[in-house]
Formats: C-alpha cells, structure tokens, sequence
C-alpha cells in the first residue's frame, strides 16, 4: 500500500492527536485517548489507523510511562483496526479476531473461574460485528439518518475490541505472571476493570453521538475528500 502525501500528514495528525489525548487524560475518565479511536479508523481505515494509534500510542507512554504500558500500545490499535475493519464491512477478519481471542480466554483455567458478566459487553460486541458491518454503508451516504447508529455500533464494538485485547494480554498471554499476581490477586483486579470497561463503553458511544457524528457530517462538505483512506 503507497502513502499518499495526504495520507502521511492525516497519519502524523492522528498520532499527534492520540498522544496528546492520551498525556492529557484527568478527571472523565481513565484515557481520553479512547474518544478519538472510532473516528481514527473511519477515516483513516485499518491500516492507516492502525499504524496512527500505534504511533501516537507509543510516544504517549513515552511522555507519560506506565508500567502497564503494554496494553494500551497493543490494545488502541487493535480497537482502531476494528473500527476500520467494519467502516470498510470487513465483518470476517474481526470476527476470527474476535473468536481467537476468546477462545484463547476460556482455554486459560483464569478465563473458566472469573464470572462470565465481566465479559458480557465483548460477547455482544461479537454478535453485533455483522449488522454493523452491514450497516456502515450509512457512514457514506447523503441521507445522515443511520450515521448516528452506524457510528453508535461500530464505536462499541471498536472499545470493545480495545477491552477484549487487554483481556488476552492479561490472561491467555500472561502478563499477570509478570508482576506475579496470583488469581486472588487477578480477581478483584479484572472485576473493577470491568466495570470500568462497562462505564467506558457507554462513554465512548455518547462522545461518538455528540461529537463524532458533526465531525463526519463536516468532513462530507469538503470538496475531493474521502475516506476510509486505507
């Protein structure tokens, strides 16, 4: 895939955005980073988006270290690409994502004894990947009436895709190890987490609501500009 001139600026305008986001986070919520994901891959597609959140991902916890930098490195992008994957109604590949990464979960003896409702949000991110596959065509077109939904849903299941890649690295993958935790110490740990994530996704898809659907609507008056751009 060639980068374009206006591709690698929209890329460096992105990472930027990310970083800055990221390294400014205080009082709503954890990382605001998380706002700008769903629009990062609509417009910039999967694979510029997730080159842009790798970038600005990376250069964020350089600023800003954190021990736990490793999920958000690896769990941004991957939140991106999703975003990208169904604006471009690539249904198939997030769904193998998806299937690979939960299968891996309920493998692990951890994945079997933590209480199902933890997860309730990625289960039903996954069965609606389809539909809001099919749905992103109202990202597109003239007529503004399903952007708000199409937005809704694809920015969900983008969140999600960001929880459940935190979920994998935690637990299949086994950076718990790393810092010795015990699954007495795992437990309470992954129960405030997802309670979190609940609390996320519902934030995600309201800054998307208010926010996201001007910035799409805006971007459709601007002469010669389309996207997704990868």
């Amino acid at each position: 895939m060639r980068l374009s001139a206006k591709g690698a600026a929209l890329v460096g305008v992105f990472s930027a955005l990310h970083a800055v986001l990221y390294v400014m986070s205080f009082g709503l919520w954890r990382n605001w980073a998380i706002y700008l994901e769903p629009i990062e891959g609509i417009i910039l597609g999967p694979w510029l988006g997730l080159l842009a959140a790798l970038m600005g991902g990376a250069v964020a916890r350089m600023i800003k270290p954190t021990e736990l930098w490793m999920f958000g490195v690896i769990a941004e992008p991957l939140g991106v690409l999703a975003c990208g994957l169904l604006a471009r109604k690539r249904w198939k590949p997030l769904i193998a994502i998806y299937v690979a990464m939960l299968a891996a979960y309920f493998a692990h003896p951890f994945g079997r004894q933590l209480p199902l409702w933890t997860i309730l949000d990625i289960l039903i991110a996954f069965l609606l990947i389809y539909p809001a596959a099919r749905m992103s065509k109202s990202l597109f077109e003239e007529d503004v009436k399903g952007l708000p939904l199409s937005l809704a849903l694809i920015s969900f299941i983008g969140t999600v895709m960001d929880s459940l890649a935190r979920v994998f690295l935690l637990i299949p993958v086994g950076v718990y190890t790393i810092f010795g935790w015990r699954f007495e110490a795992v437990y309470p740990i992954f129960v405030a987490g997802a309670i979190d994530s609940y609390i996320e996704d519902l934030l995600v898809v309201v800054v998307s609501f208010l926010v996201g659907v001007p910035i799409l609507i805006t971007l459709r008056k601007i002469p010669g500009f389309k996207y997704p751009l990868s």
